[in-house]
């Protein structure tokens, strides 16, 4: 059963929860932070992870790709399942943090839109992982998540504000036609409010 919050101190909780589950658990453990895009997941992230020494992992940096008019042929399942590489995200990033060892990985190419970017990405061992972004909990990955928390912003006009205030409105048009329907099967069919071990309110 997940625990609903809705206040200022909302952080506070999610941090003590997690900082007690470090503590029992006496091993490096992995929160995934899941939401819609524009609920603030990355700045809350940021913070769980500064707060406890934990690192944090970007799921769009396994984002697959692909031509837009692909992408418009899938079903909302198929986009849901497919949007973000599970096998490489667990097998580069989470397994080897998770055994205490430093991970390496190439990010998606988001200034060619395709393909690896030539940069990598390198995390040290740390006693928390923090998965931040949208499908982050997915069952592919359930056996591996520690514990989850549920992002949610109670007025969707301000979350959809912040997506065009960060991205541009003509822009997010096109996003939102072609992704809504993606996140609406996501949070209603696989993973819904009471999957979650936490809930957050973020205003």
């Amino acid at each position: 059963m997940n625990e609903a919050l809705a206040n200022s101190s909302d952080l506070e909780k999610v941090i003590s929860r997690i900082d007690e589950l470090m503590k029992q658990l006496n091993r490096p453990i992995l929160v995934a932070l899941d939401g819609r895009s524009g609920t603030g997941k990355s700045i809350i992230a940021k913070k769980i992870a500064e707060r406890l020494g934990g690192i944090e992992i970007i799921s769009d940096d396994f984002w697959v790709g692909g031509l837009n008019k692909d992408w418009d042929k899938k079903s909302p399942r198929e986009k849901a399942e497919m949007a973000i590489d599970w096998k490489r995200i667990r097998a580069e990033a989470l397994e080897p943090l998770l055994a205490g060892k430093p991970a390496m990985w190439h990010p998606f190419d988001w200034k060619t839109g395709k393909g690896l970017s030539p940069d990598v990405i390198e995390r040290d061992a740390a006693p928390l992982i923090v998965l931040d972004g949208a499908y982050s909990t997915r069952p592919e990955l359930q056996d591996i998540i520690d514990f989850s928390v549920l992002v949610e912003v109670p007025n969707d006009a301000n979350r959809r504000a912040r997506l065009i205030e960060r991205e541009s409105e003509e822009y997010m048009k096109d996003w939102h036609g072609r992704w809504d329907v993606a996140e609406d099967y996501y949070f209603s069919e696989v993973r819904p409010k009471d999957a979650f071990d936490m809930v957050i309110a973020n205003h």
